[in-house]
């Protein structure tokens, strides 16, 4: 164990059973583009992101449970605004579940959205 505190979060999976819909979506909401690669039995699309750092996926395949069965929430950083993100969430084809909530003293703000998929997501940035 190190005494530097590193992200919690290193990596995330977020199923899918539609995975050029969801990329869509995805690339729609941030604004950006997601790199496809087969991995096996299952197809990811991923995110960018800096190496060392935070990375994640969306996943789609035989093998992956439906986000109807289950899944997980994980928090997507909104950076440099979460108003702008969720400006582009309907359009993107989602809902807003969880408006704006501000946190205490310097920790952000967060709000949940459901994706084209129906997953249950967290976007959360600093403003």
């Amino acid at each position: 164990m190190t005494d530097t505190i590193r992200s919690a979060l290193n990596w995330f999976e977020i199923p899918v059973t539609d995975l050029d819909r969801a990329q869509a979506f995805y690339e729609k909401l941030f604004a950006t583009t997601l790199r496809r690669e087969p991995m096996g039995e299952v197809t990811l699309a991923v995110f960018g992101y800096d190496e060392p750092g935070v990375g994640g996926c969306l996943i789609a395949g035989d093998s992956v449970a439906p986000p109807s069965q289950g899944g997980t929430i994980v928090y997507l950083n909104a950076q440099p605004s979460l108003d702008a993100v969720l400006e582009r969430v309907q359009a993107a084809g989602g809902a807003i579940t969880t408006p704006k909530v501000t946190l205490p003293g310097d920790m952000g703000c967060f709000a949940h959205i459901a994706d084209s998929e129906g997953n249950r997501i967290g976007l959360h940035a600093l403003a």
